[in-house]
């Protein structure tokens, strides 16, 4: 194995810094070191990823089908050695890094088609409803319920934990299904827009008073049939 960079991965490099000095504003890097946390504004990440996604370096894990950077190895090493190098923003997870995946993998090409583009351009924020009150991180223990109707189904429960929903247009959630099987069946992955009615976000205010955190309640939720992803339970 040559463990040795070429001129290319070096001038690379250079790209990368370069680029980071010409997009990166000092007032937002200072703005993030004063930060408990490094916390920045939902703008300043939609400025940021935006930023990159134009650059097309917003998604180097992504297929390059769908729009990811398709960088070698030793190209995403030095990239990722420069973002962290110039303390840039950490990337929001849950729509490039955690849904985005599973839309891939298991959605419809119509799920894909309205989704991922949308992820890629930072113009939709996502959150992720997994843990709920009674269960923690036991995903076999969740009792958030979605019930068949017709073309909908209406979800009632709450997730909790859930990180950014006050800022989130869509969040991914686990809901139960069917209760017929054992605790670990009967479990569907479905996509709910956060403006949908009976939705409720309850803020939960950190030690370092910042708010990150939220429990979201569901109540008689109306969400299309179309919008769960892969197989039902």
């Amino acid at each position: 194995m040559d463990l040795n960079f070429s001129d290319e991965d070096f001038a690379f490099q250079m790209e990368v810094r370069n680029w980071i000095k010409d997009n990166y504003p000092a007032e937002m890097k200072a703005r993030k070191q004063r930060s408990p946390g490094g916390h920045l504004s939902k703008e300043d990440h939609v400025y940021w990823q935006k930023a990159l996604n134009t650059k097309g370096w917003v998604a180097p894990g992504w297929p390059v089908e769908h729009g990811g950077s398709n960088f070698t190895p030793s190209q995403r090493y030095l990239f990722d050695l420069e973002m962290a190098h110039a303390d840039t923003p950490a990337i929001i997870p849950f729509g490039l890094g955690m849904v985005a995946p599973v839309i891939m993998k298991y959605g419809t090409e119509e799920q894909k088609a309205k989704y991922l583009p949308d992820i890629l351009d930072t113009n939709v924020w996502w959150c992720q409803g997994y843990s709920e009150p009674g269960a923690g991180s036991d995903l076999a223990a969740l009792t958030t319920s979605a019930e068949y109707a017709g073309d909908n189904y209406l979800v009632n429960g709450a997730k909790i934990w859930t990180t950014y929903a006050q800022h989130a247009d869509w969040i991914f959630c686990l809901v139960r299904t069917d209760n017929s099987g054992k605790k670990q069946e009967g479990i569907t992955f479905i996509l709910v827009d956060m403006k949908s009615e009976g939705i409720k976000v309850n803020p939960i205010i950190g030690i370092d008073n910042e708010h990150n955190l939220n429990e979201v309640e569901f109540n008689n939720v109306r969400v299309p049939a179309k919008n769960v992803v892969g197989e039902v339970g």
